[in-house]
C-alpha cells in the first residue's frame, strides 16, 4: 500500500502502549511528522493498550466522525476488589466486598439481562470528560467532589470468555473473566465493570482493557504503528525529581509513513463513498450543490471522491431528495502525488 509524504494528510492506526496518555501519542506524531495539524478520535486511559486512530493534515478533519464509529474491547474484569478509578490504576477501595464472587453462568445471565442494548451507565468520576471546561479527572485528583450523569449507550456484544480463581497482590481472593465487547463511541468498559461488581456485591474493576478496532480501523491492519514507552526523569521549577513517561515509535522518517493511510484510504474506512466525476468536483470545491444518487441516506455524511484520480473531494449529504451539498470541502492533492494514491486504488480493488 501506498503510503504518505510528509506535509501531506492522512491516518496513523496506532497500537498505543500501557502506560502512556492518547495525547502523548499525539505528541509523538506531531515531532515524527514535523506537523502541528495532528489529533486524534478518541480517548484511551493510560492503562489501556490498542487502536489510536491518529489523523494528520487534512484528515484530521474526519476525526469527529471516526471517533462516532463503534469500538471493539478485550478486557479482563477482576471481582473481588474494587478501586477508585474501576481499574488497575486506582486505589483499591477497602471494606467494598459485600457478597460472595460470582460463577461464570451467573455472569453471563447478567450481562445478557441487563449489560446488552441500550442501557444507562454513569462514568467514573477520573474520566476525560470535561465539567464547565475541566477534565473531570483533575477535578478528582484536586480533591473535588465530582458527579456525572448517566447516558444512555448501546452494547451490541458482550461475550463473556471464561473465568479463573486468582489472587490479588493483597492476597485478597478474587475472580478474574476475559471479556469481549462491542459497542457505541462513549461506552466505558471499566464502568461495566464497576457495575457488575454491585451487581454481585462483590466489588470489580478491570485489570486489562485492549481497545481492538475503532470501526474498520483494527488492531491487526498490517499498517499498523508500533510504539513503546521510554520514561525521562528530570528536575521541575520546585527543584523536584520529575519521572514521565513519553511515547516513542519504532520506527520514524519513511519508515513511519510508509505506514499511513493516505487520504483515499483514509476517508473509504471513515465514510460511505460517493464517486464523481471531475466537473461535480470543481462544482463542490466552490460550495455548489451537486445530483444526489439514490443509495444516498438522509442524515449520513459521505465521502466524495473522483475514483480515477483517487482524489478527495469533499463530505457531503443530502440537501434534499435530488441534491448533494458540501459540509467540508478538501482541496486538490499536487499533482506529483497522484501516483501515489492511483497505485494505492489500484492495489485495494
Amino acid at each position: 500500500m501506498a503510503g504518505t509524504t510528509a506535509g501531506e494528510s492522512g491516518l496513523l492506526i496506532i497500537d498505543k502502549p500501557q502506560g502512556v496518555t492518547s495525547h502523548d501519542l499525539v505528541a509523538a506524531a506531531r515531532g515524527a511528522l514535523h506537523m502541528r495539524k495532528v489529533g486524534h478520535a478518541g480517548t484511551l486511559d493510560p492503562m489501556a493498550t490498542g487502536v489510536l486512530v491518529v489523523g494528520f493534515g487534512n484528515a484530521t478533519r474526519l476525526l469527529n466522525i471516526i471517533v462516532e464509529h463503534t469500538k471493539t474491547y478485550s478486557a479482563t474484569v477482576r471481582f473481588g476488589q474494587r478501586t477508585t478509578t474501576d481499574d488497575a490504576d486506582g486505589e483499591v477501595v477497602p471494606g467494598a466486598i459485600a457478597g460472595p464472587l460470582p460463577d461464570l453462568d451467573a455472569v453471563r445471565e447478567a450481562v445478557a439481562q441487563s449489560f446488552t442494548g441500550r442501557i444507562e451507565q454513569v462514568p467514573n468520576a477520573y474520566s476525560a470528560i470535561k465539567i464547565n471546561g475541566r477534565r473531570a479527572y483533575d477535578l478528582a485528583r484536586a480533591g473535588a467532589e465530582v458527579e456525572l450523569k448517566a447516558r444512555t449507550v448501546t452494547v451490541s456484544r458482550f461475550d463473556v470468555l471464561g473465568t479463573r480463581a486468582a489472587t490479588a497482590a493483597d492476597g485478597t481472593p478474587v475472580l478474574d473473566m476475559d471479556v469481549e465487547v462491542e459497542c457505541s463511541a462513549g461506552t466505558y468498559i471499566r464502568a461495566l465493570a464497576r457495575d457488575l461488581g454491585e451487581l454481585f456485591g462483590c466489588g470489580a474493576h478491570l485489570t486489562r482493557l485492549r481497545r481492538e478496532a475503532v470501526g474498520a480501523f483494527r488492531a491487526d491492519d498490517p499498517r499498523v504503528v508500533h510504539a513503546h514507552v521510554e520514561s525521562r526523569t528530570y528536575t521541575n521549577r520546585e527543584g523536584e525529581q520529575v519521572t514521565r513517561n513519553r511515547a516513542v515509535f519504532d520506527e520514524t522518517g519513511p519508515a513511519l509513513l510508509s505506514h499511513a493511510l493516505p487520504m483515499f484510504d483514509a476517508v473509504r474506512g471513515a465514510l460511505p463513498i460517493v464517486d464523481v466525476g471531475e466537473g461535480e468536483a470543481r462544482a463542490l470545491r466552490f460550495g455548489r450543490r451537486i445530483a444526489c444518487p439514490a443509495h444516498v441516506e438522509p442524515g449520513v455524511p459521505c465521502a466524495a471522491v473522483v475514483p480515477e484520480t483517487c482524489d478527495v473531494v469533499a463530505i457531503v449529504e443530502r440537501a434534499n431528495a435530488r441534491e448533494l451539498q458540501p459540509l467540508t470541502v478538501f482541496p486538490r492533492r499536487p499533482a506529483h502525488t497522484d501516483n501515489l494514491e492511483q497505485l494505492a486504488y489500484t492495489e485495494v480493488r
